[in-house]
């Protein structure tokens, strides 16, 4: 009982303080998600009420037994009262752990399904979704949330069909050994349920208090020891302010700890004492009903026994509301990210890039950055409401082709919409006005699949992911065999570096590949795109950042990825562009020049103010970097 009671007390406190109103479409919803797992609920609510059934049983029989030995009658049917609550405890074990068994079973199931389809939903998200979402909000759906879900078929659903038989059936069977001494015992009702109700309400209030203290420790640890957060914090960052705040922090959880212990100490004594107060009663009572001749002996037992199982089901049937509703809530905010549709997604019938040699085109492209409502959630960003405001323009009339095979290379200012355009061509944005097309076709007509096969890119950051060599170079073909790997890496001049490595191609690069330096990084990026093969390449100044030495060893490994394929190039030092087919010069969202490198120079526009700049900041010497 104090198990029960315990549960129903914690349910009070991770419910939702507003009153809300049963969601019909939501409930339609989660039946569409349980609907797989229904003979699995079907059994799970029969057996809690054959368990329900049970455990009226016994009772019942512990009452006949007393009654068998005060009226001295054989000795035989003690035994077999006795063999039968022996039964009975033996059915009851095995139905509770085939019971827990099917609990298990649905529940994890539910969170494979919901957290499956919300991975899978997430992963179709435009990269808008991403720049405005907080990765922690969105994972805690995937966790907390779906968690909270779960628990509306492993916890309440068999709770409510239990409980409810339970009352039932015991309430029957009491008020039919004394309908006097039941109704007596109910009384004592609220004093059991009310302590519930206020005790939950303020372990609430700590609780939400703790849940937001570890939130921020969560999310100082999280920048604090990330690579990038530590070098921040060793350079500029305060250490011994640092410690102090989480020290604060951690402090005052503590104390919220040892609160919330003496609360649910304080609690599950004053039901103890309450349930001891109701037995008294009984016990009282019912052995002055006996003594007078008013009730049999084994009826006393018998309604000491139910009485124990009858506070247990009323106090979880008061607060089933409150388990629902939190269930509820949570399915919602499940559902909330399920229901924000993909601004790019696949038309139907979508096409094949065609093969052979590729060519790119863009046709008068105009292009906005979608507002907040259109790709975000208030919820995920943490904000009251979303922007609706939509984006200025950032290209404006945008044309050119790249032949295939050819070079075509993006100059300008920094924010004229060069990484826009380079964002448009592997679709992670679709265009507003014109078209983007990839083998003469519109990439809004081809699938992702074939568009991801044909469309490479390398941006400047480098990224890796915290694993293996191996495993990152294997996330462009999975399938490619060791020779393969060390085919592209001696293309990208890092075969020498990863076999002097500890583990070779199993040794872990750290998060981001910080145990790499940059321009190693960025060859490794380079060799996972020679490895995919794709036939055309985006390389958005990927030499932005480095050395000459490094530059030096990535242009090699560019030569190698550019040899034979379709390439756009976007570069601030113009040093790494002169060879380009075609250069094309962007400011303000249109392309201003267009020519090769001698050409543009002769025509004495913005692109040879560039290159007199870069090169006066390279003091007589091969320039170096845009303003």
């Amino acid at each position: 009982m104090e198990t029960t009671a315990w549960m129903q007390l914690h349910s009070v406190m991770n419910a939702t303080r507003e009153r809300r109103p049963l969601a019909r479409a939501t409930l339609r919803r989660v039946g569409a998600f349980a609907r797989p797992h229904r003979r699995r609920i079907t059994g799970f609510v029969l057996l809690s009420v054959v368990t329900a059934l049970l455990a009226v049983a016994t009772p019942v029989l512990a009452g006949r037994v007393v009654d068998a030995i005060v009226s001295g009658g054989d000795s035989r049917r003690v035994t077999t009262l006795a063999l039968l609550i022996a039964l009975i405890a033996l059915a009851e074990a095995g139905l509770g752990l085939l019971n827990r068994w099917l609990s298990a079973n649905l529940g994890e199931g539910l969170i494979l399904d919901l957290r499956t389809a919300v991975f899978d939903h997430v992963q179709r998200m435009p990269v808008a979704f991403f720049t405005r979402t907080r990765t922690g909000a969105l994972v805690s759906r995937l966790n907390n949330d779906v968690i909270g879900a779960q628990r509306a078929f492993s916890n309440t659903l068999s709770g409510v069909v239990g409980n409810i038989v339970t009352l039932l059936l015991t309430l029957a069977v009491m008020l039919t050994l004394s309908w006097q001494i039941t109704l007596l015992a109910l009384v004592l009702l609220p004093v059991f349920v009310v302590p519930a109700r206020r005790t939950g309400t303020r372990m609430a209030a700590l609780q939400r208090e703790a849940a937001t203290h570890n939130a921020a420790m969560g999310t100082q640890m999280t920048e604090r020891f990330s690579a990038p957060g530590a070098t921040l914090v060793k350079l500029f960052g305060r250490p011994a302010d640092e410690s102090a705040e989480f020290a604060r922090r951690a402090r005052r959880v503590r104390d919220i700890g040892v609160r919330t212990a003496m609360a649910q100490s304080a609690f599950i004594t004053a039901l103890t004492l309450v349930s001891a107060l109701a037995l008294a009663l009984v016990y009282g009572l019912g052995g002055h009903y006996a003594l007078t001749g008013g009730l049999e002996a084994g009826s006393v037992v018998a309604l000491a026994l139910l009485l124990t199982r009858l506070y247990a089901p009323l106090t979880s049937l008061a607060g089933a509301r409150v388990e629902v509703m939190s269930a509820l809530v949570s399915f919602e905010r499940v559902f909330e990210v399920l229901d924000l549709e993909p601004l790019i997604a696949d038309r139907p019938g979508a096409r094949e890039v065609p093969p052979g040699p590729v060519a790119v085109e863009f046709d008068d492209v105009r292009f906005a950055y979608p507002s907040a409502d259109k790709v975000s959630l208030a919820s995920l960003e943490e904000v009251a409401a979303l922007d609706t405001r939509a984006g200025g323009e950032v290209l404006r009339g945008v044309s050119f082709r790249a032949e295939a095979g050819s070079t075509v290379a993006l100059v300008g200012s920094s924010g004229a919409g060069k990484s826009t355009i380079a964002q448009l061509l592997p679709r992670l944005y679709d265009v507003d006005g014109g078209a983007v097309r990839v083998g003469g076709v519109d990439v809004r007509d081809l699938s992702a699949a074939s568009l991801r096969a044909t469309v490479g890119m390398v941006t400047q950051d480098g990224h890796l992911f915290h694993d293996t060599v191996r495993a990152n170079l294997l996330l462009a073909r999975p399938e490619a065999g060791e020779d393969d790997l060390w085919d592209v890496l001696r293309r990208a001049r890092l075969d020498t570096l990863v076999a002097e490595l500890p583990d070779g191609l199993d040794t872990v690069v750290g998060e981001r590949g910080y145990r790499l330096s940059g321009g190693e990084r960025q060859r490794m990026t380079i060799a996972r795109l020679l490895l995919a093969g794709q036939r055309v390449v985006i390389l958005d100044e990927a030499t932005a950042h480095l050395d000459n030495t490094s530059e030096a060893a990535v242009q090699e490994a560019l030569t190698e990825a550019l040899a034979g394929r379709t390439a756009v190039v976007i570069a601030h030092r113009l040093s790494t562009v002169r060879a380009a087919d075609l250069i094309l010069v962007v400011e303000g969202g249109r392309i201003v020049e267009r020519g090769t490198h001698t050409e543009l120079l002769a025509a004495d526009g913005r692109y040879a103010e560039l290159y007199r700049t870069q090169f006066r900041a390279g003091a007589g010497t091969e320039p170096v970097e845009a303003v």
